[in-house]
């Protein structure tokens, strides 16, 4: 009677101690070939904070983690799944995994997996000859270097051909030759649009008006008239009017001079020169320009 009663506290206490370790495994294989893959589960059967462990391998580490699995909260139970396999065949023995729950530590139960080789039978299996090496398609990086030589190739004959065409006769060019007398027109009509005398510039008017009837005499007369005083310029043309025949008539000599000495008493006396003055002064500058057309000689001539 007093033995039964050791055992049923022995087995009691055995109970006991089993349902404290809330922690168990689950596999649906412990034996595979070489590359197939066992389900292996951890599961807790109790509430808190469960923290799973990093899988643990064999000591050889023959056996590989595939996929590890988020943890799957159940009521009052958590899992953690793992996708194993192994390529090496042999029987090997999965260690305990350490579980924390609410900072307890508690294992799993080791676990023994058996890995087999997978046969080959070689009478039912059809052989196949080996086959020959296939090359690989050509791709663009194999036309590299060839690009190259393309390029200098192209650069060498666009070279050529520049020097080539560039010895080619060209194309005369056309120059166009304005009359000195239209090109002091064409002055005289810019220097209106200037609006000089609105902007009360008048120095600057005189000082443009007279620069484009000596360089009218310059061009169509050859006598130095830019770098001549008034004075001196009026001479010149009496002189060679009366030694050449330019044919220009004393009245237009004398307009020219009215003209050019209005302005100097413009630009070094100060002289101010009202406006209907200033504008008759303009109209006379042109008709002088029409007037002084002179006789045709040539320029040796003349000198």
């Amino acid at each position: 009677m007093k033995k039964r009663i050791v055992y049923i506290l022995f087995l009691i206490g055995f109970i006991g101690f089993a349902q404290e370790n809330p922690v168990k495994i689950t596999i649906d294989t412990a034996a595979i070939r070489i590359g197939e893959h066992i389900q292996y589960k951890i599961s807790v059967n109790k509430t808190g904070k469960v923290v799973f462990p990093k899988f643990q391998s064999d000591s050889l580490g023959k056996v590989e983690v595939v996929e590890s699995f988020a943890v799957d909260t159940l009521k009052d139970t958590y899992e953690k799944k793992y996708v194993l396999t192994s390529f090496d065949s042999g029987r090997y023995t999965i260690p305990k995994q350490q579980v924390l729950i609410n900072n307890k530590i508690f294992f799993t139960d080791s676990l023994l997996v058996s890995v087999a080789t997978v046969k080959v039978d070689t009478l039912k299996q059809q052989m196949f000859p080996i086959k020959a090496i296939k090359s690989e398609p050509k791709t663009f990086d194999d036309y590299k270097p060839m690009l190259w030589w393309i390029l200098l190739i192209l650069a060498i004959i666009a070279t050529a051909l520049y020097f080539i065409f560039r010895k080619k006769e060209k194309k005369e060019e056309v120059i166009v030759v304005i009359a000195p007398i239209q090109e002091a027109l064409q002055r005289l009509k810019e220097l209106d649009e200037k609006q000089l005398l609105q902007q009360n510039k008048i120095k600057t008017y005189y000082t443009e008006l007279t620069d484009i009837v000596r360089t009218y005499i310059e061009k169509d007369i050859y006598i130095p008239a830019l770098e001549s005083t008034t004075n001196e310029l009026i001479d010149t043309i009496n002189d060679f009017n009366e030694s050449s025949k330019l044919g220009i008539s004393k009245e237009t000599i004398q307009q020219l001079k009215e003209v050019l000495e209005s302005a100097d008493m413009v630009k070094f006396a100060k002289s101010k020169p009202i406006v209907e003055e200033i504008k008759a002064h303009r109209n006379l500058s042109e008709r002088i320009l029409q007037n002084l057309k002179p006789v045709k000689e040539t320029k040796n001539e003349v000198e």
